[in-house]
């Protein structure tokens, strides 16, 4: 009878993560240039968005929580019902949600005026020559997401299966303390935001990259034979662990940093391209995939070069490549 049950709602289930994908990259798509625009760009844009995803991680942290304590007693046991008041909640939320942002007065970053929807229609429109792709920084920017996807997944999905081999932490120590990595972004996300009003994504983007090479080149370097005790789940870790952990705080950061800088200055290309942008998010996918393969070939903790590569990349980009070269171009 179970497995009747999961044969017949398992391909239910596929045919809607689409759905579900679709949306949540919608959302994104709107979320980011809209936090961006509310601060006016700059150091405060970037705040925002910092507080956006910090409220992203403490719901990403909480719900699982909720709807653990909501079902309670075992997974096997538990019926769609027990889930029914996580359900509301989540329906209010969106509800809530919905109302503050139809009453509230949010600036489009560009709206379509009467005479420019006119002239489209009739065909009499002037083709732009430009759009997002014209301005340098946005470009090297949208790699520079690629690339960051790619290392936020890779750093913790390569340290779980690393861990997850060694016999004397195992599969279920291993997942715990990967967790740990992600409650460290959430808490890097909320001082991002406290901090982000006073300084610059450039500075931000600089410091994170440089830090999170740092403690990578320390997992790959001190020996495995070198361990550190968790009294919380009585459990020992190779040192170098430790700081796969503190990456977490780096990379908390690192999406609204270059957003930010790559979307200043584009005026009404924004729109376009914060899509572009979420295209780009292909590089966790990519990156790990890559990741993976150099793995099966020198090692899991080898593998760790793929990512340092990417983190000099930001690294450049926060440097040099965020720079607005094209400010000739009009963008009203």
């Amino acid at each position: 009878t179970k497995l009747k049950a999961l044969v017949t709602r398992f391909p239910k289930l596929i045919d809607d993560l689409p759905t579900i994908n679709e949306k949540f990259a919608m959302l994104n798509t709107t979320v980011n240039p809209m936090l961006n625009t509310l601060g006016g760009g700059g150091n405060r844009g970037n705040q925002l968005i910092q507080f956006g995803g910090s409220c992203n991680s403490i719901g990403g942290t909480i719900a699982p929580i909720l709807l653990g304590y909501l079902i309670g007693g075992s997974v096997q046991t538990a019926k769609v019902n027990d889930a029914a008041p996580a359900m509301i909640i989540a329906m209010a939320i969106f509800a809530l949600a919905f109302l503050i942002i139809l009453l509230a007065r949010i600036p489009e970053p560009h709206m379509e005026t009467a005479d420019e929807r006119a002239a489209r229609l009739s065909g009499n429109t002037k083709k732009d020559p430009h759009g997002p792709m014209s301005f340098r920084h946005f470009v090297l920017g949208a790699i520079a997401i690629f690339f960051y996807v790619g290392i936020e997944v890779g750093i913790p999905n390569t340290a779980n299966l690393y861990m997850s081999n060694l016999e004397w932490v195992g599969p279920v120590v291993a997942g715990t303390l990967v967790g740990f990595y992600w409650f460290l972004m959430m808490c890097g996300r909320l001082v991002g935001g406290a901090v982000g009003g006073r300084v610059s994504s450039k500075a931000m983007l600089t410091t994170v990259s440089l830090l999170a090479t740092v403690f990578l080149l320390c997992l790959i370097f001190i020996p495995e034979d070198v361990r550190f005790s968790i009294p919380v789940i009585g459990a020992e870790v190779p040192l170098g662990m430790v700081f796969m952990f503190l990456c977490g705080l780096c990379t908390s950061v690192m999406w609204g940093a270059i957003y930010n800088l790559a979307a200043e200055g584009l005026g009404k290309y924004t729109p376009l391209a914060s899509g572009i942008f979420m295209a780009l998010v292909c590089g966790g996918g990519v990156i790990s995939f890559i990741q993976n393969l150099v793995a099966d070939k020198v090692g899991f903790i080898s593998s760790y070069w793929v990512i340092i590569a990417g983190l000099c990349y930001l690294l450049f980009y926060a440097l040099v490549g965020s720079k607005n070269v094209n400010r000739d171009i009009p963008t009203e």
